[in-house]
């Protein structure tokens, strides 16, 4: 047989363990000064544009 376990406090539990997950994405993805968003954008645009400077053209277009 299993341990026996208080449901109500298993659903805190959850339910703070879950909150905790989202703090920690939001201090990752809003935590950062504006000099990292800014190199983060530029990084990204590089990586699009030389996808696209990459690309071929189709022949029959």
């Amino acid at each position: 047989m299993g341990d026996v376990i208080n449901l109500r406090q298993e659903r805190k539990r959850r339910k703070r363990n879950a909150k905790e997950a989202e703090a920690s994405n939001n201090r990752a993805k809003f935590g950062l000064t504006k000099g990292e968003k800014t190199k983060n954008k530029l990084e990204s645009d590089r990586a699009a544009q030389r996808l696209d400077d990459h690309r071929k053209d189709d022949p029959e277009a």
